[in-house]
């Protein structure tokens, strides 16, 4: 191929993923492409499993099973001449490569991430189809893991079957006055939060965004494109992303919650978010003790764990803060917090967070409430630590890397608007009352 080209390789992931307790790492589809590079998990298909079988042959993994090796069982998988032992495993692999390899060449100049996806993974049953579009754009990022993007692009689809109360939609209907009318007709929808279907103007922005990425996917040739200047504009809302103050987080941590009481557990849990540089709680919950590095905390996104980036890893300071919420619910090895168990699947891992998430918020609005501070929510947390430090002085360049940011713009929109009292203290600087 030439140098342009995009490659395919299969790894051993041993630098990214977490090693498993069995010793192995996941071996995965790497693409790589102008020094950009994405790494693809490998699921050992039901369907291949059944076809060994039924061929009088034994399958090389369990069926569903996401491939793993040690360092020494991926040498003898890959050597020059494998063993018999390991002559199927490296077939089966090879001819994955192949498929990708395949696939590459067969996009040539219009090779980009989004197409070898389309192009490589399951298609849609009918490419006119943007609601198949949909369903196969969720269901490719579930099996990378991504549940929660996953179940976003699943809700789009859903409120488009509601809002055009068809099973099929054609691409070709998709126009200025149709993106109009969905977003008046989700708009309608905010009203009342009681309402099983609320919807947000934040999920409004979320699900016409969703709906723009599979355009760029997967429309077909010759259809005219609705977005962009002159056409249709996603909304941007001012979002009110309500940050505390330095005051109120420090009510919250001296809230004299009852030991060992869930209530006790979720303001830890919130509070340690916020001292752990606003990280969010499947990061929290995937915490290890190996993470602690001497006197820091040291970890990468999940959300940014296949980056390109060189260096996405975080480093926070274990205060004496950070220090007793990890003594006081800390399980001594392994997973820092009792969240995560051992062999949980992605599935289990993500509805376990899901819980936590949903019982912290449940106590933390409680305490809230109690102590008369404005409503706070897991979320609520990575702002107020972006936001105390903006006030505090701090660069929004140190912030930015400290929230694990790409770009300083990501950054800005962390950071909530001054209360209107420091506001109202800096225009009164302005011209300084005077007599007369």
């Amino acid at each position: 191929m030439k140098k342009d080209s995009a490659t395919v390789a299969i790894v051993l992931n041993a630098k990214k993923a977490k090693k498993r307790q069995d010793g192995r790492f996941p071996v995965k589809l790497r693409v790589t492409f102008q020094r950009d590079y994405k790494f693809y998990a490998i699921i050992y298909r039901t369907q291949d499993a059944k076809e060994k079988s039924d061929g009088g042959g034994i399958p090389i993994w369990e069926p569903g099973e996401v491939i793993a090796m040690t360092g020494a069982e991926y040498k003898k998988v890959f050597a020059a001449q494998p063993s018999i032992n390991y002559n199927d495993k490296n077939l089966y692999l090879t001819t994955l490569k192949k498929k990708a390899t395949d696939t590459v060449t067969s996009l040539g100049k219009n090779f980009s991430f989004e197409a070898f996806e389309e192009k490589y993974f399951d298609k849609p049953k009918d490419d006119q189809d943007l609601f198949a579009a949909l369903d196969t754009k969720a269901k490719t990022i579930r099996k990378e893991g991504r549940i929660n993007t996953a179940t976003t692009y699943e809700a789009t689809l859903n409120t488009l079957k509601l809002f055009t109360r068809k099973e099929k939609y054609p691409f070709a209907n998709i126009n200025v006055s149709f993106l109009k009318d969905y977003e008046a007709w989700m708009t309608e929808r905010m009203i009342g939060k009681k309402n099983p279907r609320h919807i947000s103007r934040t999920t409004i922005s979320i699900y016409l965004r969703c709906l723009k990425a599979v355009l760029n996917e997967s429309a077909p040739p010759g259809m005219a494109y609705p977005f962009g200047k002159g056409k249709y504009i996603i909304p941007k809302w001012n979002h009110n992303k309500r940050a505390l103050t330095q005051g109120e987080v420090a009510k919250i941590a001296g809230y004299p919650a009852i030991n060992g009481t869930m209530e006790h557990m979720s303001r830890d849990l919130w509070l340690f978010s916020f001292l752990c540089n606003g990280i969010n709680f499947k990061d929290l919950a995937n915490l290890k003790y190996s993470n602690i590095k001497g006197q820091t905390i040291v970890f990468e996104r999940a959300k940014t764990i296949n980056s390109s980036n060189d260096n996405n890893e975080i480093t926070v300071v274990i205060t004496r803060q950070l220090g007793r919420i990890i003594d006081r619910w800390g399980t001594g090895s392994g997973y820092i917090f009792d969240i995560l168990k051992e062999g949980m699947t992605v599935e289990q891992q993500y509805r376990t967070i899901q819980q936590t998430i949903a019982n912290t918020n449940k106590y933390i609005k409680r305490i809230c409430a109690s102590l008369e501070i404005p409503e706070a929510t897991t979320y609520t947390a990575r702002h107020s630590f972006a936001t105390v430090l903006k006030r505090s002085g701090a660069s929004v360049e140190y912030i930015s890397e400290s929230l694990g940011h790409k770009n300083i713009r990501t950054t800005q929109n962390y950071l909530a608007d001054f209360e209107i009292e420091e506001k109202k203290k800096w225009a009164e600087m302005l011209l300084p009352e005077s007599e007369g």
